[in-house]
């Protein structure tokens, strides 16, 4: 089984690979390179990796929410790849990839994106025996809104960290930040989720995966 992952919707590149039983990691800051520099990096990833993309099996992507722009990139690359080849695609929500960061986390773990206009993308989940279960919906908060929300010592980590970082500390008791070490999706994790759904035969098509948007009036096409 071989498996070729990205997530694009932050300013890193999270590009992972599977083969032969071990997984490849390449973290890139590309900030608004990413058009320029996804499809060099992938090449070069898989001639270090001694891939092709023809011995790729499974395409994986990061589903978001994150930076529009990255997403309609990244998803649109990773259907393309899959198109031609004839091959599934997984999809995988950013914060997902992004609360693993935390494990092994007893705590109730918070991802938080920064979604720019005062706003937050997050999720909740907690480690149960080793599985990290989800424990609210993906979501679109503004900052009060958010302190309400996870106000139970949660563990906090993401970019987000860095713009509201004291004023979480201060509204929500007993928060923990984690440094921006834990902030970006890591490609490890990526691989891990993209195998774990691959072994329950739960992936798709490139015509039905579609990303996570919520800001859905920011992002409709209107045609007259």
């Amino acid at each position: 089984m071989k498996i070729l992952g990205i997530d694009t919707t932050t300013k890193f590149l999270c590009l992972g690979l599977y083969a032969r039983g071990k997984s490849y990691e390449y973290n890139l800051e590309v900030g608004r390179n990413l058009s320029a520099l996804l499809a060099v990096t992938i090449q070069r990833a898989l001639s270090a990796a001694e891939l092709k993309i023809a011995d790729i099996g499974y395409f994986a992507c990061g589903l978001g929410p994150g930076s529009f722009t990255g997403m309609r990139i990244g998803l649109a690359t990773i259907k393309g790849l899959s198109i031609v080849r004839d091959k599934p695609v997984i999809g995988i929500p950013t914060l997902d990839i992004l609360a693993r960061n935390a494990l092994p986390e007893d705590a109730l773990i918070v991802p938080a994106l920064d979604a720019r206009r005062g706003l937050i993308y997050c999720c909740s989940y907690k480690n149960e025996r080793g599985l990290l279960r989800r424990k609210s919906e993906y979501a679109l908060l503004s900052l009060d809104e958010f302190i309400k929300k996870f106000n139970r010592h949660p563990v906090i980590l993401g970019d987000a960290v860095s713009v509201y970082g004291d004023k979480m500390l201060s509204g929500m008791k007993g928060a923990r930040l984690l440094d921006k070490d834990y902030w970006f999706p890591a490609p490890r994790n990526l691989m891990d989720l993209a195998l774990a759904k691959i072994k329950a035969g739960q992936f798709s098509s490139a015509l039905t995966v579609k990303p996570i948007y919520l800001y859905p009036k920011e992002c409709q096409i209107k045609t007259r």
